[in-house]
């Protein structure tokens, strides 16, 4: 990763901060994206001793002006694109009965729609790099469970759209790929409404419902997307992997 510049979305917590960390210890040139300033800066902070550095960028990328400026000043800065790592994500609950409009808006907004602004800004700056780009999805794309409907459906988007570009840009020497987690410690099930309590739980069942007996965290799921995006996978595109404990083999429980 030396000296490559790697923008990553969702870098304020969880799977995006993991990831953002283990770039720029490994001497890449990080662009961290989030919403929450107070985070950016503790990341930036954490990094200070890392071979690479941590550009931090507030934003919110639902909106396509804040994206703009976003890529704008990525290659004002650095010149180049080498690897998009797209980690912003929300989770809501709801069923068909029950989803709201609003809330069926908005985590398409977040989750599918800005992931797809984005890489198609990134696109001409990846082609001219031959470089790669990540999309964190989730089990919930291979599969269906109840109660998250809005969710599963823009992951199973999120696959579809990472699959369909891989083919298109191949051709070009873009990568693309996939990674999709079970049951990971972060903040977001806590930030889309779910108690402290609660999430305990959740967190506790994943011991029945992970058949390695427990959850994942951001840094084994920074892991593989490192892999993804580095030389060591330079003949694979178009792939959806699974890291999820053996969740996505098992049935709904």
């Amino acid at each position: 990763m030396k000296e490559k510049v790697a923008v990553i979305t969702g870098a304020s917590s969880g799977i995006g901060r993991a990831t953002a960390l283990l770039f720029a210890q490994s001497g890449a040139n990080v662009v961290a994206v989030g919403r929450i300033q107070s985070e950016l800066g503790s990341l930036r902070d954490e990094a200070r001793q890392s071979d690479g550095l941590i550009r931090t960028h507030l934003a919110d990328i639902t909106e396509v002006s804040q994206v703009d400026r976003l890529v704008t000043e990525t290659i004002e800065h650095f010149g180049k694109i080498d690897i998009l790592i797209n980690s912003a994500g929300i989770i809501k609950t709801g069923s068909i009965e029950d989803t709201t409009l609003a809330d069926w808006d908005k985590m398409m907004n977040v989750n599918l729609r800005s992931m797809f602004y984005l890489m198609q800004k990134c696109v001409p700056f990846l082609v001219e790099s031959k470089g790669n780009i990540v999309n964190v999805s989730s089990v919930t794309g291979t599969r269906a469970f109840p109660n998250v409907l809005a969710y599963c459906v823009s992951k199973a988007a999120t696959d579809q759209l990472t699959r369909c570009t891989a083919l298109e840009l191949a051709a070009k020497g873009v990568r693309v790929n996939a990674v999709n987690p079970g049951v990971v410690i972060t903040n977001l099930h806590k930030r889309g409404g779910m108690s402290e309590e609660n999430y305990q739980k959740f967190v506790e069942n994943a011991k029945n419902t992970h058949p390695l007996g427990r959850a994942g965290t951001p840094e084994e799921v920074a892991e593989l997307i490192m892999f993804l995006a580095s030389e060591k996978a330079t003949w694979v595109t178009g792939a959806t992997y699974e890291i999820d404990g053996g969740r996505g083999q098992t049935c709904a429980r």
